[in-house]
């Protein structure tokens, strides 16, 4: 394994911007070395890093990813921040099982919407 990663490196690998991976540093959770301008990331910060994309992807937020990260660095280090994990998981979960309620039910309604203009069009002789 590498001992350090460029910022190119890094944005080349996971697909995202320089801008990404300063955002990252400014919100405190990547911490690369300096030398210069240039920015030097170890394999630590690509791991952290992928995780962070990761928990962006399945819709945490850059502060519960931060909460989560900082757990994992103040006792009870690793058993906590799986237990914090495992919380907003289920959280995560529970939202999207009732963004899912609420869209079953938009949908409810749209078709009813259609279907009474279907009827009212009927009703007025007018075809469809």
């Amino acid at each position: 394994m590498k001992k350090y990663y460029s910022i190119t490196e890094l944005t080349r690998e996971f697909g995202v911007s320089t801008r990404t991976l300063r955002f990252y540093e400014d919100e405190g959770l990547l911490h690369p070395e300096r030398r210069g301008r240039t920015r030097l990331y170890r394999a630590a910060d690509r791991r952290l890093l992928q995780e962070i994309l990761r928990g962006r992807r399945i819709g945490f937020t850059v502060a519960e990813i931060r909460e989560i990260v900082h757990v994992y660095k103040e006792p009870p280090g690793e058993i906590g921040q799986l237990k914090l994990m495992m919380k907003r998981i289920d959280e995560k979960r529970e939202e999207l099982r009732q963004k899912r309620r609420d869209i079953d039910e938009t949908l409810t309604e749209l078709d009813q919407a259609e279907e009474a203009c279907l009827t009212r069009l009927v009703e007025i002789g007018v075809g469809t």
